[in-house]
């Protein structure tokens, strides 16, 4: 009996030492700005793409190294040297990444009838190519390792340019592929919004520096580089600039999630509950019907001020992390989801947070896909958007899964006394 009750002692002292372990880990982020050195890359109109990828590469790292302290970001290169697929690889699986972003710049085929017009951002996470598109940009981008010495040793026998080859990547899918995907998603909603690029969808295809990485990884083309004007754009320090601010929203989104999956995964490994222990938080109180009550009104007028960029959040200083109240959300139907307007300002809500944006999103956007009405906050020099607001994990849980068919990238904040918590 004594053995037994040892052995569980140190059962429980492994798990709140793992605990204790994740929770001080530093997110880590892994930069990889494609080619570099006497690998040019894609090479159209005065500019290179190597340098392109670079110049991003280096943007973003800055970014969130400003404004997410707990953020470790890791460059594959941050000069102009040759780097092989399989070393960028393996320099992400050493630093023990939790997120790969490969920066790369597209092109067509000098024969191709719409070379000077394609344009678009596209991002790609590892699986089978669904189109020969999708099969061209992965040849392109695979071929790299024929710069190698003996790289059919190196790669294990892989052929970039054999289609047959490309099989085996559908069975390289794991388990990082939904947490990829959402923030694919993110990424080109963030392109699309910051540096105003065609949205060319999130696709899959073969990418060995993908299926090398063991988190969860994404390749990104900015966009087309044999275009003149999207050229131009790319190779400017502007452009970049709303390039790299593009992938950093959905940067932002994806840790965000990323914290408050880890604070859940934490509290269930040391045994408790939320709020357990601490005294039940009494339900808000019925609205009083007196017409001329001044609080009432007040809170009525909270529950209806959202307005774009005359927001009062909108034109703070760029450090508030008060949520607006909202009036009860509502689903496509119409219905309303609480009974009586809440008063978020007390106590304390979650709401689903699904739209990032470094610029201000105007009452009624179509961005919003018929969602409403939508809280709004400012924080980190970014506007951040909301639906609902809900006394229960539950019932939150329950509005994410359908706000998530029309944004992946949705996920819980919790408000207190009308403070956005983590």
């Amino acid at each position: 009996m004594k053995s037994r009750l040892i052995k569980i002692i140190g059962m429980v002292l492994v798990v709140l030492v793992m605990a204790l372990d994740v929770a001080a880990k530093d997110f880590v982020v892994v930069i990889d700005a494609g080619h570099g050195g006497h690998d040019h890359g894609a090479i159209d109109h005065g500019v290179r793409e190597k340098n392109i990828n670079l110049g991003v590469a280096l943007k973003l790292g800055e970014m969130i190294k400003k404004r997410h302290k707990d953020v470790k970001v890791v460059y594959t290169r941050d000069d102009d040297h040759f780097l092989s697929l399989q070393e960028r690889a393996n320099v992400a699986n050493r630093a023990g990444g939790d997120l790969f972003i490969s920066i790369h710049t597209n092109s067509v085929d000098a024969k191709s009838k719409n070379r000077n017009t394609v344009k678009g951002a596209s991002t790609y996470t590892l699986g089978l190519h669904r189109t020969a598109e999708n099969l061209a940009v992965a040849k392109r981008e695979n071929s790299v390792m024929m710069l190698e010495k003996d790289y059919s040793t190196t790669y294990c026998g892989f052929d970039p340019g054999s289609t047959e080859s490309y099989i085996m990547f559908e069975l390289n899918q794991n388990k990082h592929v939904e947490q990829s995907v959402k923030f694919a998603r993110s990424v080109q909603d963030g392109l699309a919004s910051e540096a105003s690029r065609v949205d060319k969808g999130v696709r899959q295809a073969g990418f060995w520096v993908l299926a090398a990485t063991g988190m969860p990884a994404v390749l990104v083309e900015l966009d087309f580089i044999c275009n003149p004007a999207s050229a131009r754009f790319l190779g400017s320090e502007s452009g970049q600039k709303k390039l790299a601010k593009g992938i950093y929203v959905a940067f932002d989104e994806y840790k965000e999630a990323y914290d408050r999956l880890l604070d859940a995964t934490n509290r269930c490994a040391i045994g408790g509950k939320e709020g357990k222990g601490k005294k039940k938080e009494e339900s808000p109180k019925k609205e009083r019907k007196d017409k001329g009550n001044k609080k009432d009104k007040e809170r009525k007028d909270r529950g209806n001020r959202h307005k774009g960029a005359d927001d009062e959040a909108i034109a703070g200083n760029g450090t508030s992390d008060t949520v607006e109240a909202t009036t009860p959300a509502r689903d496509n139907d119409g219905k309303s989801s609480e009974v009586e307007t809440p008063d978020i300002t007390k106590g304390t809500w979650y709401k689903v947070q699904f739209i990032t944006d470094s610029s201000p999103i105007r009452d009624g956007s179509s961005r919003f896909k018929g969602l409403h009405p939508v809280g709004h906050y400012y924080e980190k020099g970014l506007h951040k958007y909301t639906f609902g607001a809900y006394r229960t994990w539950k019932e939150a849980t329950s509005s994410l899964a359908k706000i998530r068919k029309k944004f992946p990238q949705a996920f819980i904040i919790t408000v207190k006394d009308g403070k956005r918590i983590k």
